[in-house]
């Protein structure tokens, strides 16, 4: 499909990162009429509603069980806690990714233990995880970044080998898939995120684990209510982490059109490859790739900007009005509250390369064709701008 910038034809009225109220738009009327019946109902706390949710989303994984709590940094937390994994215990997991994945860890009472990433795909190198497995590691959490699902064969084998658990955060990759099978049923025990910017978002916070092993699912569920096995019984302590009834009213409206948006996200990627090999901007950005064997649902779509020049690309787009957002300006073995893990620069340098390179511009499913083309105009402004002045400090 060929796209012309002559389509733009819109000066420089701004375009947004992401824009919520256009979905709101499309399913208003649904989403209230399934909020108004949790409030003629007045059961806000987990119930019927919840128990549906969970059902709908346990079909759409394939897994066996879903339960439902209060965050994506939650799920985490009740499953490696629902694992039997805490204190004197090693997680593995990557450095380029949300807080939330190393936070889990240690709120868990574990240490998170870094892996760099492939440059290419942005997730875990799993050809360099074997070597960080140390007598202590417990679980392996591999994070299924914007979208598109890690490469899972090596992961399990390494599971097998040394008796480890496998964490899929999928806070990020709800619909994606690797080999056919979708994120959730790829580990030990699944986690996501219904964020209101996520593929699937709520209106508020709200997570959902999802596993196979009746045993695990068991204690999911007791570990979000206080460790509460029903009659005021507490047999472990556990967390106040409850999915609320009006969250699953609204995502189980949301959920019917959640592969419709993801093949939104698709075609918005497809696109963006179409224009800027037509505008040959491709010698600055280079694009998302999609790894064999997976449905990448591009929870975000970030480009690589070469030569040094992202952070001169994202400030020339804000400058023309056009949004965009840096995912993540810091890898997380640098962060101060992690100085103690003992870490320092250079010791993951495709993340740390990462935190500086990569650009999310806009890819929210309702996206508008004009301003898609407007990003890509913007992009090519500024690349014209970054030659021209490399060509001057170079004859200089």
């Amino acid at each position: 499909m060929t796209v012309t910038l002559s389509m733009a034809g819109e000066g420089n009225r701004p375009v947004t990162f992401i824009d919520l109220t256009a979905q709101f738009r499309s399913m208003s009327a649904e989403v209230m009429a399934a909020v108004e019946a949790v409030f003629t109902e007045q059961k806000f706390v987990l119930g019927e509603e919840v128990q549906a949710f969970e059902d709908e989303m346990a079909r759409y994984c394939d897994a066996s069980f879903a339960i439902g709590c209060n965050s994506g940094t939650d799920a985490l937390i009740i499953a490696l806690q629902a694992l039997g994994i805490g204190e004197g215990d090693e997680v593995i997991t990557t450095p380029f990714s949300f807080f939330a994945t190393a936070s889990s860890i240690v709120r868990a009472g574990a240490t998170p233990v870094f892996v760099d990433i492939d440059p290419v795909t942005w997730n875990l190198d799993v050809d360099k995880i074997e070597a960080a497995v140390t007598p202590r590691t417990k679980a392996i959490i591999p994070v299924h970044l914007f979208g598109q699902c890690v490469e899972m064969e090596p992961i399990w084998r390494i599971a097998a080998q040394y008796g480890l658990s496998v964490v899929e955060d999928a806070a990020q990759a709800i619909g994606a898939e690797y080999r056919g099978r979708r994120a959730g049923v790829l580990g030990t025990v699944g986690c996501f995120s219904f964020f209101p910017t996520k593929n699937l978002g709520g209106a508020g916070d709200g997570g959902l684990m999802t596993t196979d092993d009746p045993e695990v699912a068991k204690r999911l569920k007791r570990l979000r209510v206080h460790g509460d096995v029903g009659g005021y019984e507490h047999i472990e302590v556990g967390m106040n982490s409850r999915l609320d009834a009006l969250q699953a009213a609204v995502l189980r409206i949301k959920l019917r059109r959640l592969d419709e948006w993801s093949e939104a996200r698709q075609r918005n990627a497809a696109n963006y490859l179409t224009m800027f090999r037509e505008q040959g901007v491709l010698d600055y950005l280079a694009p998302p790739t999609i790894a064999p064997e997976r449905r990448h649902v591009f929870n975000q779509y970030c480009v690589r900007v070469k030569h040094g020049c992202r952070d001169a690309m994202l400030q020339g787009l804000r400058d023309r009005k056009i949004g965009c957002a840096v995912y993540y300006p810091k890898s997380l073995h640098q962060q101060t509250c992690f100085k103690s893990l003992g870490y320092s620069a250079g010791d993951f340098p495709e993340s740390e390369r990462a935190c500086a390179e990569i650009l999310a511009l806009p890819s929210y499913p309702e996206l508008p064709a004009a301003d898609q083309v407007r990003v890509v105009e913007g992009i090519a402004e500024v690349c014209r701008e970054l030659r021209g002045s490399q060509s001057i400090r170079r004859a200089a």
